[in-house]
């Protein structure tokens, strides 16, 4: 039996998911990358389980590449975070293949166990892209979660509507309705 993912907020592209992993929860910060056994849940939440292994050094590169995209989506331009990044992609490659069924590609790693770490380094570089102004922060000031906003218009604030969004409007409705006080 495969053991549910605990976050409230899954979904997004994998190297966001990845920065989500980590979230807060009644005050204290939780975090799904504590064990190889939460590395599994990750990986068999976007099946990739049985693609790559989840073992303690691949926990390790996994959660090195976290770190590397946390720092380069909070300081976007930053060279010491793309430095980071790139240290990630050097372990691996896209290579163009040519078969029956036409050209294709196929991800090669210098060991198997950066294969979910680059997987996350190369999702972040597609994102890059294809959407950079479009990776956010969630608007809501407990929360730590990223989201990809694929609004039309651009101007989603809130990681989930059904959670901080929520959170959010009761928060300014409760504001409005203690009025000014003296």
């Amino acid at each position: 039996m495969t053991e549910v993912d605990p976050r409230p907020f899954v979904g997004e592209p994998f190297a966001l998911d990845l920065l989500n992993t980590r979230w807060q929860e009644h005050g204290r910060q939780e975090d799904l990358l504590d064990t190889p056994a939460g590395l599994h849940v990750w990986l068999a939440g976007h099946g990739l389980a049985e693609r790559f292994p989840a073992g303690a050094a691949s926990l390790r590169a996994v959660r090195t590449t976290r770190r590397a995209l946390a720092a380069a989506v909070t300081e976007p331009g930053s060279p010491d975070a793309a430095r980071q990044v790139d240290e990630i992609l050097d372990h691996g490659r896209v290579r163009l293949t040519l078969d029956a069924e036409g050209p294709g590609e196929r991800a090669e790693f210098t060991d198997p166990h950066w294969g979910a770490a680059w997987t996350a380094a190369q999702d972040y570089r597609r994102l890059l892209a294809t959407a950079p102004d479009r990776i956010r922060l969630c608007d809501q000031p407990d929360c730590i979660r990223y989201f990809l906003d694929t609004s039309r218009n651009g101007t989603r604030r809130w990681c989930s509507m059904a959670l901080c969004g929520n959170r959010a409007k009761a928060a300014r409705h409760y504001a409005r309705s203690r009025g000014p006080r003296a």
